[in-house]
């Protein structure tokens, strides 16, 4: 199989599927030393990719940055072959179903799509625990659980859209939860609590949860260094206010929400950690 892209969270799934296939053909903007290292092959070009696999998974910010993948001579089209395209990115479900088929009529049904956003950070990313969730055809998303075992869990939630629906709702829960942490850890600094002893008591009870963890280190040293990019949240929650007016539903947090992720990025916080919210609060009482 194949992996295009290969950021913080490509590239780690990514040699968990070399380690676990045995053979494994990428390409990115960059080339990863580790990687090649290790076994896997280079493709200069989608083009080169698709000619030497059956599948590819696709670990790019959004469709936008896939387009030029799919288009002229270098395409992963142009080579002609059976192949499935994994979408991990999180996107909108509107435009991942006309992806998909679009690619099939192109293609004579050779290309096939499945959506398959993911949850569990950079750690999960690492760790191969990640939370995989997968719209698609039956016999497509059979297939790719066996190929993406490897790198955590994968769950079928329905027809080809449903992974980012799904990763719509888990975003709108991240980005609530992060700006709550961020909230509480302030609060308590100010009132002359440790954010550490903060988190210690926070983790034994409701409040505790795998994004505190994950993001406990961080907050308490001030370390916005990106892993997951604060601004990919305001569009995260762009799609899902999509899905939102697209099922009738008027949901209580998400205008706020994405009035505040809004505020963040637009503060010159955007290209941190979503840590970084911790920051945000903090300093909404001198900008204000």
């Amino acid at each position: 199989m194949g992996v295009i892209g290969l950021g913080s969270m490509g590239e780690p799934m990514a040699a968990h599927l070399l380690a676990a296939h045995g053979a494994l053909v990428v390409h990115s903007r960059s080339r990863k030393p580790a990687l090649l290292e290790a076994g896997a092959t280079w493709a200069d070009t989608p083009r080169e990719l698709a000619e030497q696999v059956d599948a590819v998974l696709v670990m790019l910010p959004d469709l936008p940055q896939l387009a030029p993948m799919l288009e002229g001579p270098d395409s992963l089209l142009a080579a002609g072959t059976e192949l499935l395209v994994m979408i991990g990115s999180t996107s909108s479900p509107v435009a991942v179903r006309e992806l998909g088929e679009r690619l099939g009529m192109e293609s004579e049904g050779r290309v096939r799509v499945v959506d398959v956003p993911v949850s569990g950070g950079e750690a999960g990313a690492k760790a191969g625990t990640l939370s995989i969730m997968a719209g698609g055809a039956e016999a497509d998303v059979a297939r790719t659980k066996e190929l993406l075992a490897p790198c955590g869990t994968v769950h079928h939630l329905g027809p080809l859209g449903a992974g980012e629906v799904a990763k719509s709702c888990n975003q709108m829960i991240v980005g609530a939860t992060m700006l709550a942490i961020a909230d509480a850890t302030v609060l308590a600094e100010r009132s002359g609590i440790a954010p550490e002893a903060l988190f210690t008591v926070l983790s034994g009870g409701y409040a505790g949860s795998t994004l505190l963890a994950d993001k406990a280190e961080k907050l308490v040293a001030n370390d916005y260094s990106p892993g997951g990019i604060a601004r990919y949240m305001t569009k995260d929650l762009g799609f899902a206010a999509a899905v939102a007016e697209d099922t009738g539903t008027s949901p209580a947090l998400l205008t706020t929400l994405r009035t505040a992720y809004d505020e963040l990025v637009a503060a010159g916080l955007g290209e941190e950690d979503l840590s970084v919210a911790r920051r945000f609060v903090a300093e909404r009482d001198a900008r204000a």
